[in-house]
């Protein structure tokens, strides 16, 4: 290829490759599949507080006696 015609074609190859851009940036992308699924995370933090609340149930005279007993020391 000459060089005269490679300098003819280079605003034609610089136009289509403008073009090829912006029909790339006006395209919508794909949906975000990183939001993450929102009943489910719900459904885990629900459950998590269920489970501490029903271990504090139980544990909670054992809790209150060791906690009285270490304010009794150090009263002392």
């Amino acid at each position: 290829m000459h060089i005269r015609n490679r300098i003819s074609s280079l605003p034609l190859l610089l136009a289509l490759r403008l073009r090829c851009l912006l029909m790339a940036a006006l395209v919508p992308g794909k949906p975000d599949r990183e939001r993450g699924d929102v009943p489910g995370w719900v459904m885990i933090t629900l459950m998590s507080a269920v489970l501490v609340a029903a271990i504090l149930a139980i544990a909670e005279p054992a809790l209150k006696q060791l906690f009285n007993a270490a304010i009794a020391q150090v009263q002392k």
